[in-house]
C-alpha cells in the first residue's frame, strides 16, 4: 500500500506540474501569435520570432492552420524543444515559436526527483516491511514448529515468547497465539500426566489385592465354582499388568535391550508361544539388531489379537525387515484403521479389554518401528511391522 501510495502520488504530481508548465508555455506562444498577427494586419514589420510559412513548422500544425484554425504543438527546432503557435493568414499560415528548454528541463528534473523520491520511499517501506514481517513470521513459525513438537508428543515444548512474560512490552496477535499455545499445552501436558499417575497408581493398588486373591483362589476345592474364580483373577491380573505396561510406555522412560537375532527364529517362538494355530511364513529371513522381549510382545499381542478378534488362517509373515500378521475375519473397524487403537474399546461386543494393539503400537514406539493396520481388498485384516532399517538379509 505504501510503494503504490508513493507511486500514485508520484503520477500525480508529474501529471499536474506538466500540466500546468505546458499551458504557461501555450499560452505564452498564443499571446505571441496574437501580437504577431496584429502587426502583420497593421503591416508592420514582423519580430524575429515569428514569421509567414516559418521554415520549421510541423506539418501537422501548418494543416491545421491552413484549414483556418489556430492551434500549438511543441517539436524540436534547431536542436532546442520549441513550442509553436500557428493560424491562418490570407491563406497562408503565421506562426511564432517560443523557447521550450526551460520547461522541458523542469519537467525533467521534476521527474527525476520523482522517480529518487518514489525509490528511495519505496526502497525504505520494503526495508523496514521485510524487517518487520521477518520477525513476526519467525515468531509464527516458532510457534507453528512448538505447535507440531506437542502433536508428536513433546508436551515440554513452549514458545515462551519474552512478551507473554513481561508485561511492559507490547502484546501483539502473534504473542496472544503464542501464550494461548503454551497455556494449551501445560493444561494439556497435567491432564495427561494426571491420566498416567491415575493408571499407574490403579495398577499397582490392584497388585496387592489381586496376590491375596489369587493365592485364595488356588485355596478352593477342585470343581467348576473354583475353575470360574481362578479364570476370573487369571483377567484381573493381565488387565493389571497390561495397566502397568501402558503406564511405563505414557512415561516415555523406555530403554531397549538390543541385540542381533534372526527374524525367521523369532517367529516361529511367538507363534509357538501363543498355543495357536499360527501359520508362519519366512519369504525371506532377516538378522535384526532389536529388543527381543518387546519385538516378541508385539507380535504375540498382534497373533492373539487375529485369533481373538478375527478368523482363521492367521498367518505371520517374514519378509526381511517387514512382519505381517493377517487373519480372515471381518477386517479392523473403521476407527481404528482411521485413529489407531483405543484403549478399552472393542467391537461388536467381543471380549477383551482392547489394551493389546495399544501395547503394540507403544512397544513398536520403543523399538523404532513403525506398525500400521489395513483391510485387504481380499479381506480380512492386515498388520504390518516394519523394523528400522540397517538390517542384514540372510540366504
Amino acid at each position: 500500500m505504501c510503494c503504490g501510495l508513493a507511486t500514485l502520488l508520484g503520477v500525480l504530481v508529474h501529471v499536474g506540474v506538466t500540466r500546468q508548465t505546458v499551458d504557461t508555455s501555450r499560452q505564452k506562444a498564443l499571446d505571441r501569435l496574437e501580437e504577431v498577427t496584429a502587426a502583420y494586419q497593421a503591416g508592420q514589420p514582423l519580430p524575429k520570432f515569428g514569421g509567414i510559412d516559418s521554415p520549421g513548422l510541423p506539418a501537422e500544425l501548418r494543416e491545421l492552420a491552413l484549414k483556418g484554425e489556430r492551434g500549438t504543438m511543441v517539436a524540436r527546432f534547431r536542436e532546442r524543444p520549441t513550442m509553436w503557435a500557428a493560424g491562418p493568414a490570407d491563406g497562408r499560415t503565421i506562426a511564432v515559436r517560443v523557447d521550450y528548454t526551460h520547461a522541458a528541463r523542469t519537467i525533467s528534473t521534476l521527474d527525476r526527483a520523482i522517480l529518487g523520491s518514489a525509490g528511495l520511499a519505496i526502497g525504505t517501506t520494503l526495508l523496514v516491511g521485510a524487517v518487520a514481517v521477518t520477525r513476526v513470521t519467525r515468531r509464527l513459525h516458532l510457534t507453528a514448529q512448538v505447535a507440531r513438537r506437542i502433536s508428536a508428543g513433546d508436551l515440554d515444548a513452549r514458545v515462551d515468547d519474552p512478551r507473554t512474560k513481561d508485561p511492559s512490552r507490547p502484546q501483539d496477535e502473534v504473542a496472544t497465539v503464542s501464550g494461548a499455545l503454551d497455556t494449551m499445552a501445560s493444561s494439556l501436558q497435567h491432564k495427561l500426566l494426571s491420566e498416567q499417575r491415575f493408571t499407574a497408581d490403579v495398577a499397582h493398588e490392584l497388585r496387592t489385592p489381586l496376590t491375596g486373591l489369587t493365592a485364595a483362589a488356588e485355596l478352593l476345592p477342585d470343581g467348576r465354582p473354583a475353575e470360574l474364580v481362578r479364570d476370573r483373577v487369571r483377567a484381573m491380573r493381565s488387565l493389571t499388568e497390561d495397566l502397568l505396561e501402558i503406564s511405563r510406555l505414557d512415561a516415555g522412560r523406555e530403554t531397549v535391550d538390543l541385540a542381533l537375532y534372526e527374524m525367521g527364529v523369532l517367529a516361529e517362538r511367538v507363534a509357538r508361544a501363543s498355543g495357536t494355530a499360527t501359520e508362519v511364513r519366512v519369504v525371506r529371513d532377516a538378522l535384526v539388531e532389536t529388543d527381543r522381549r518387546r519385538l516378541e510382545r508385539v507380535l504375540g499381542n498382534l497373533v492373539a489379537n487375529a485369533h481373538g478378534h478375527g478368523a482363521e488362517p492367521v498367518v505371520l509373515s517374514v519378509d526381511g525387515p517387514v512382519v505381517t500378521v493377517q487373519d480372515g475375519g471381518p477386517g479392523y473397524p473403521a476407527y481404528l484403521l482411521d485413529h489407531g487403537p483405543e484403549r478399552f474399546r472393542t467391537e461388536g461386543g467381543a471380549k477383551g479389554h482392547g489394551l493389546g494393539l495399544t501395547i503394540a503400537v507403544g512397544q513398536a514406539s520403543v523399538l523404532g518401528a513403525a506398525l500400521t493396520f489395513h483391510n485387504p481388498p481380499e479381506g480380512g485384516a492386515l498388520a504390518r511391522l516394519e523394523l528400522p532399517r540397517g538390517t542384514g538379509a540372510l540366504d
